[in-house]
């Protein structure tokens, strides 16, 4: 039913599934405005999202906002000529959706709503604001309005994201009151290492050197030294620095290079001279947060090497791009650099280590942490922005293709540190290692549950035959088929051999349906498949066995795409919406991804069961699969006992499938089906509630509200000066 207020038109929701509403009435298109509202007596599980059909015949998922106070408020953009708009919640309690008020806005609102975070940043930097407006001035007089608009919107920020520096202004800045607490907790400290910043110096502009040692200076913990090497920068202003700070500050030491040997030699000359208990690393052009040194320090009793966030700073001291890091994460440090700055390492260690790798120049501090890590050594990370990361025309932080001798370095580090091939990754400073497979490989038991959908396991065995690896066997477990159609499939790939076909006359659970596969299996490993998986790439197979193999792996994931090539799994994150769900969700399959970790080998806490390899006898030691829980999240429950027996479990995109998610089993819309699903939630929190409110893999300063590594509002992570820390 159509109605009309303001200009505004009203849906109605009608429920048509346990978390599935269907809107109905005079369907809007492109730009709209939505509010409604929501009670719900548990929790939202996920990210809501609109499902949209478009006269073209595609249906185009759409994140919306997370509710915030029982009201979903904001704009998105929807097709041309809608067919259908279909609204998916999830929630673990009784759930109720209001009418839904939509109103169609012209691109000037937008432009204006989608602008203004951006207007306010530049209405508080007086500085800019006149080049800022003539900016507008030429793009108007070059284009009109749409053209100024476009701009807008090509850039637009999400939808209830706000910019950075107000995070940071509300979450991230120190105060005068958090000094005075700082300095009285630094006065309690039972102990207090003492740190050694070793500053390597190359013809460094003048400003930037003066602020890179003033932010060192402006330290709230005060048991440090600068020990800075100069490289034999030819520019006079260098020494003149560097000795006026010396003359200024007894902590500060200088050590000024006959020759220039780079930066391992310089960094090297700097740890002679070195007398505390830590070193802690910072650029010749870089800062330091006030609280660095005073943060790495409580983290420094049971540690020996020790990294911080960081964020980018530009010529004009405006800080952007904040890189929020998962804790030790040793498969990520083998396709990226990702510890960088800050870093601290006990001096003893470092010297133990023989200090820094000549030759390696450009990547001597990744050598170091995989050196660190390979003598055992005890990696802490500590959760805040800790160092600002100089970002200017020709810096590393910019340009990153312009030091391929750093990839170069990279490439011999790692090949030096894992013993095996390691070639360039798929982005800039990016690594791929190729973990051998012996001769002969060995079998892989493929355990695939289905029911019916004869359609579905006919693409999946067609596919399948693309795959390279060999050898493996095909047992699907049959869960009471009906259709005569999927009973012919079955009965054909018993006759040809392609498959064992078990029979599970149950009602369907899927860890007992995969624990009867794996007691069944021939293999050295298994894998467990859904029967709606489509094979796209031959090299799947062989990308997740060669992680399966290592001893240290648990369990091994793979990307898998929506048929639209959009991303349905990136490896799971713990507590977004309340127990975990799929990183990067919905991004188109090419994009980066936070930091790259869209396309990266790395560790998570946990993988899904859709597409999993595991060695056969991980499998049995850990039980298998928990049989209580039927359905959701025992996948994650399997993988965090992985991790707790002290296996890790991995995810790799070099293994791409296309997951046709759910569709032979269908959508959790009865009753009995929700009262489970709440069921399963409930064992979850109950059994891993603290772990998953803190994934190592995460971070706590990104949001558990979505899966796009968006900032927290508020972030998790503590203040340690603040009372009740």
């Amino acid at each position: 039913m159509r109605r009309w207020l303001r200009g505004a038109r009203f849906l109605d929701a009608e429920r048509t599934g346990a978390d599935v509403f269907d809107l109905r009435g005079a369907l809007p298109s492109g730009w709209i405005d939505f509010d409604f509202e929501i009670s719900c007596s548990g929790q939202v599980l996920r990210v809501p999202r609109l499902l949209v059909d478009s006269a073209a015949g595609a249906r185009e998922p759409v994140p919306l906002p997370f509710p915030r106070e029982g009201r979903m408020r904001g704009i998105v953009r929807l097709p041309e000529a809608v067919r259908a708009l279909r609204l998916e919640l999830s929630a673990t309690g009784d759930l109720r959706v209001g009418a839904l008020r939509v109103r169609e806005i012209g691109r000037a609102e937008v432009g204006l709503r989608l602008a203004a975070p951006f207007l306010r940043k530049r209405l508080s930097e007086p500085r800019v604001l006149p080049l800022t407006a003539l900016k507008l001035l030429r793009a108007l007089r070059a284009g009109g309005t749409a053209e100024v608009l476009d701009t807008l919107l090509r850039k637009r920020p999400q939808v209830s994201r706000l910019p950075y520096g107000e995070w940071v202004d509300r979450y991230a800045t120190i105060s005068d009151a958090d000094r005075a607490a700082i300095r009285r907790h630094i006065a309690r400290l039972p102990q207090r290492p003492g740190f050694s910043v070793l500053m390597p110096v190359y013809e460094t502009p003048e400003p930037f050197l003066r602020r890179a040692i003033g932010s060192v200076r402006a330290q709230l913990y005060p048991d440090w030294e600068l020990c800075i090497a100069d490289d034999a920068s030819p520019s006079p202003h260098v020494r003149r620095v560097l000795e006026e700070a010396a003359a200024a500050d007894s902590r500060i030491r200088v050590v000024f290079r006959d020759r220039n040997g780079h930066i391992s030699a310089a960094s090297n000359s700097a740890l002679e001279i070195a007398t505390g208990d830590w070193i802690a690393l910072l650029d010749h052009d870089d800062e330091l947060s006030e609280h660095a040194l005073y943060m790495v320090a409580l983290a420094a009793a049971d540690a020996d090497l020790i990294y911080s966030d960081e964020d980018k700073l530009d010529a004009h001291g405006r800080l952007s791009d904040p890189h929020f890091k998962p804790d030790w994460n040793p498969d990520l440090l083998l396709a990226q650099n990702y510890v960088a700055h800050l870093c601290a390492v006990r001096t003893g260690l470092v010297r133990d280590l023989g200090g820094f790798r000549l030759g390696l120049e450009g990547s001597q501090d990744h050598d170091l942490v995989l050196r660190v890590a390979k003598a055992g050594g005890r990696i802490r990370h500590v959760p805040h922005v800790l160092y600002h990361w100089r970002a200017i025309e020709g810096s590393t932080a910019l340009s990153a293709r312009s030091k391929r001798y750093a990839e170069e370095a990279s490439l011999r580090a790692l090949r030096d540190h894992t013993g095996v091939a390691v070639e360039a990754g798929p982005l800039p400073f990016t690594y791929r290692v190729r973990w051998p497979i012996p001769e002969p490989a060995p079998l892989v038991s493929l355990i695939v549950p289905t029911r019916d959908a004869a359609g579905l396991l006919q693409t999946f065995v067609e596919t399948l035959a693309t795959t390279a690896y060999r050898p493996y066997e095909l047992i699907v477990v049959d869960n009471q088929s009906r259709d005569p159609a999927a009973l012919r499939l079955l009965r054909g790939l018993e006759e040809r051999k392609l498959a064992r076909v078990l029979r599970y006359d149950a009602p369907f659970n899927y860890s007992a349906i995969n624990n009867l596969g794996v007691r069944e299996a021939r293999g050295e490993i298994v894998g467990l498949l859904n029967n709606d998986l489509e094979i796209v790439e031959p090299g799947w197979l062989t990308a997740m066995v060669a992680h399966a193999l290592r001893p240290e792996v648990g369990a091994v994931g793979a990307r898998l795409l929506y048929p639209d090539g959009t991303v349905q799994h990136g490896g799971v994150i713990l507590g977004i919406g309340g127990v975990a769900n799929h990183a990067h969700r919905n991004f188109p399959r090419s994009e980066t991804g936070y930091f790259g970790r869209l396309q990266l080998v790395q560790d998570l806490s946990a993988v899904t069961a859709a597409c999993l390899l595991v060695r056969r006898e991980v499998y049995l030691r850990a039980g298998g699969l928990d049989e209580s829980i039927a359905v959701a999240f025992n996948d994650v429950d399997f993988c965090l006992r992985l991790r707790k027996a002290g296996l890790r479990c991995v995810f790799t995109p070099e293994a791409t499938l296309v997951h046709h998610e759910s569709k032979s089993r269908g959508k959790d819309d009865s009753p009995e089906k929700r009262a489970r699903f709440v069921s399963e939630v409930e064992t979850m929190m109950a059994r891993w509630g603290e772990v998953l409110r803190n994934d190592p893999a995460y971070n706590p300063n990104l949001t558990l509200e979505s899966e796009d590594f968006a900032l927290a509002w508020p972030p998790r992570a503590l203040r340690p000066w603040e009372p009740g820390a």
